[in-house]
């Protein structure tokens, strides 16, 4: 029976077709394509109708497919008025319009609500947002569709909120799989546009036919949330899911959501079976990204870092300043960065990806020891999975600055974790079966450091 893994992230998507065979995931690519933003009436938006084309076009490409499900990023939504049509656009977390938002619940209160950290472009505040400036959208709306769910209902016509991306909103009540309508009426917010909570593995129907005959199951509809279902973890092992952005934590029992987990601004988010990702968020290969752009565009993602490995090392930032979001130049804002600590400007790309690399390892190994003293769990393994498992310069650094063994892959993370969800909705696999199926059918290296 073939799967079909629909993963978006914010920079590109992909889908991913795979099946069981002798006790090995078979997997193949079967369509990529870049996910850009655009400029509408003066915002940063996302154009989901293109991305909705081109998941189209990638399932006419797997006509054998027997289930199709979907993963995104976090955070964004679609509104939808009671006929179905887009209310508005579709903002990205990358707009500036949350900047000025003021809530009228403290941010200690909203966290230990909620147990989502702060971070000004959060559903929660996006919303707001929006009833200052066009209240009149949320008058219209009649429904609010996360990212992934508003894709799976123009594919099926069916209506769902699945449970890992609903709580990246800041609207779930801690540990829960229920909205905090409390919160909802002092934020005044509409109540209507709430659907229930689904888990992942739920059958949302039949794909329209004009689309094909496979079934549509819910997958951990959060990128991060199939990535860590992916990752080959352990007791004593946290996951870095490494791609634009970099999240770094461990699966929990229950909510941390005590005044240390709050000065720490770590996230209490939804895993795909209803236990917590305790994470934090750090900027991740976006500033690379950004950095190799700027450069010229002539320069490789591997020319890029054998220029870092070469370089002199300025200093370091901290990628989890919300300065380094959206910049206009991220080597300028770097540089600005470093020059109000009182040191040099970065002389070239190379320079500037140092700075990157060692600030990024840095970020991990202080977020890793937060992780310790916030669950009184002893870590030894980090496991890498997503894009970036592939950059060894950084693999390196991670493993030496946190003194831990690292493991690399799936690269694919999200899109096998996305898999590896179907093949259990569809009674193919068991979860204890996840860690032999992983390293027999992946080649997962692992980093020792030296004692």
């Amino acid at each position: 029976m073939e799967m079909l893994a629909v993963d978006i992230g914010a920079s590109s998507g992909k889908l991913l077709a795979g099946h069981l065979e002798a006790g090995r995931l078979v997997s193949r690519p079967v369509h990529r394509f870049e996910n850009r933003l655009v400029r509408r009436h003066g915002h940063l938006c996302w154009d989901l109708e293109a991305l909705f084309d081109q998941v189209v076009e990638g399932i006419a490409r797997c006509p054998e497919a027997a289930v199709v499900s979907i993963d995104t990023w976090g955070v964004d939504f679609v509104l939808l008025d009671d006929r179905g049509e887009v209310v508005g656009d579709s903002v990205s977390y990358r707009d500036r319009r949350t900047e000025h938002v003021v809530c009228p619940v403290p941010r200690g209160e909203l966290y230990r609500r909620t147990g989502i950290q702060h971070q000004n472009f959060n559903t929660v505040y996006q919303l707001l947002a929006l009833r200052q400036e066009e209240p009149e959208l949320l008058e219209r709306a009649a429904h609010m569709l996360m990212v992934p769910d508003y894709l799976a209902w123009k594919l099926t016509g069916q209506m769902a909120q699945e449970y890992t991306n609903a709580s990246t909103t800041g609207l779930l009540k801690a540990g829960e799989r229920e909205w905090d309508w409390d919160l909802i009426d002092r934020l005044g917010l509409p109540r209507r546009i709430f659907l229930p909570i689904s888990m992942a593995g739920a059958r949302l129907g039949r794909l329209k036919p004009c689309y094909g005959t496979a079934d549509f199951i819910l997958a951990p509809s959060h990128d991060t949330a199939s990535a860590v279902l992916a990752s080959p973890i352990k007791e004593d092992s946290l996951f870095l899911s490494s791609g634009t952005w970099s999240l770094l934590g461990c699966v929990n029992a229950k909510c941390v959501t005590s005044q240390a987990a709050y000065e720490a601004n770590v996230t209490n988010e939804g895993a795909w079976d209803g236990r917590i990702r305790l994470l934090k968020n750090i900027m991740g290969t976006w500033m690379l990204q950004c950095v190799r752009k700027e450069a010229g565009g002539d320069m490789s993602f591997d020319e890029l870092q054998q220029a870092a490995q070469e370089s002199r090392l300025v200093g370091m930032v901290d990628p989890m300043d919300i300065r380094f979001l959206s910049p206009a130049s991220m080597t300028g804002e770097i540089a600005l960065a470093l020059q109000e600590q009182g040191l040099d400007r970065p002389r070239d790309a190379g320079e500037c990806a140092a700075v990157v690399y060692h600030s990024l390892a840095d970020a991990y190994h202080r977020a890793a020891r937060v992780m310790e003293g916030l669950t009184g769990r002893s870590f030894k393994h980090i496991a890498i999975v997503g894009g970036g498992c592939k950059d060894s310069l950084l693999n390196r650094l991670t493993g030496a600055q946190c003194g831990m063994r690292v493991s690399t892959g799936p690269v694919e993370g999200s899109a096998v974790g996305n898999l590896l969800s179907s093949l259990m909705a569809t009674g193919q696999l068991e979860a204890d079966d996840i860690p032999s199926l992983l390293a027999s059918s992946f080649d997962i290296e692992y980093i020792d450091q030296e004692k």
